[in-house]
């Protein structure tokens, strides 16, 4: 176990240093200057070139990305407008457009982002799981057929249709909700909770519906299986065989997939937080990609490829420990 880990980790470093090399090419060939757009549309070519001196961008892009590497792991002396600033390791730079530290900006938008995934996990494993275990519990009949249209609808609905939909019921029609503004979870677990109710759903119920269909159709492939049609000839009630046999090995793929999606949310939830005002990450990426931000979008890659990369290394871990059957090599 500890040497498959390990193996996966070291897996994780080269992938993050990969997507780290491919964004900074990208961003290089990329039309636009970020000197210009760091300066603003008033400043003359003097104080454009005085720019690209204090960013580092007159230096070849092998350069720039070496000194990105050696942040990483012994910090790096940044020049900026009011004049020297350390930033300690490991260091993702600084903004292009603030001369903050990416690490800080990151920082103050993790936590939304964190709350929206976290909720939105609780939600649609509840919803999906359940609705999945009821469609097979009701196989053959009408709630089967009506849960299979949820689900199809569900899954083909856009999150930014669902949310609309969601604001107009709940807040301006049945005026239940007050419209979503984030409060930090420090400041008022309260309203953090109630503020937050709608986007979770919102996320939620797009992804429900994918963990419906596999709960149904893992569940079913179980059931038919040679040991579970031993157990019913031996006579074991029909509610045993379902939750001390069957529900075990048909959620193993369920757990592998809602780890891998928990980190994929923090990549993947930009049109949530947008529609609901969240100062998440997913907004910073946006904003940072728009000025041609490149410490910025760098680091906000770093984060949630390790996040994803992470959770498939958790996925294959849970997934082993929900079947047995699959072996850590």
């Amino acid at each position: 176990m500890t040497a498959y880990v390990l193996r996966r980790l070291v897996g994780v470093l080269a992938v993050l240093l990969v997507l780290s090399a491919v964004v900074y090419a990208t961003f290089y060939l990329a039309p636009g200057d970020p000197a210009q757009l760091a300066c603003g549309p008033r400043c003359d070519p003097a104080q454009v070139r005085q720019v690209r001196e204090q960013l580092g961008l007159d230096a070849p892009v092998y350069t720039q990305y070496w000194h990105f590497l050696q942040g990483l792991v012994t910090g790096h002396d940044y020049s900026t407008g009011t004049g020297v600033l350390h930033c300690d390791a490991p260091c993702l730079g600084l903004s292009y457009q603030s001369d903050q530290q990416v690490t800080d900006l990151i920082a103050r938008g993790l936590p939304a982002t964190a709350s929206l995934a976290t909720g939105a996990m609780v939600l649609w494993l509840l919803i999906g799981v359940g609705t999945g275990l009821l469609s097979v519990a009701r196989r053959g009949g009408a709630v089967e057929r009506l849960l299979t249209w949820l689900t199809l609808a569900g899954s083909a609905t856009p999150v930014f249709i669902t949310g609309l939909g969601l604001l107009m019921l709940f807040c301006a029609y049945l005026e239940w909700l007050p419209f979503p503004s984030y409060v930090p979870l420090g400041d008022d677990p309260e309203q953090w909770a109630w503020n937050m109710l709608l986007p979770w759903l919102a996320l939620a119920l797009l992804e429900s519906a994918k963990y419906a269909r596999m709960t149904r159709s893992s569940m079913l492939e179980t059931l038919a299986e040679d040991h579970i049609r031993t157990f019913r000839a031996f006579g074991v009630a029909e509610r045993a065989i379902v939750g001390r046999h069957a529900l075990r090995g048909a959620l193993a793929p369920v757990i592998a997939l809602t780890a891998a999606d928990f980190g994929s949310m923090f990549g993947n939830a930009m049109l949530t937080e947008a529609m609901f005002g969240l100062p998440g990450i997913g907004k910073l990426l946006v904003d940072a990609t728009k000025t041609i931000d490149l410490p910025v979008v760098v680091g906000l890659v770093m984060v949630t490829g390790a996040a994803v990369a992470l959770a498939n290394v958790v996925a294959d871990l849970l997934y082993a420990v929900a079947d047995r059957r699959v072996a850590l090599r």
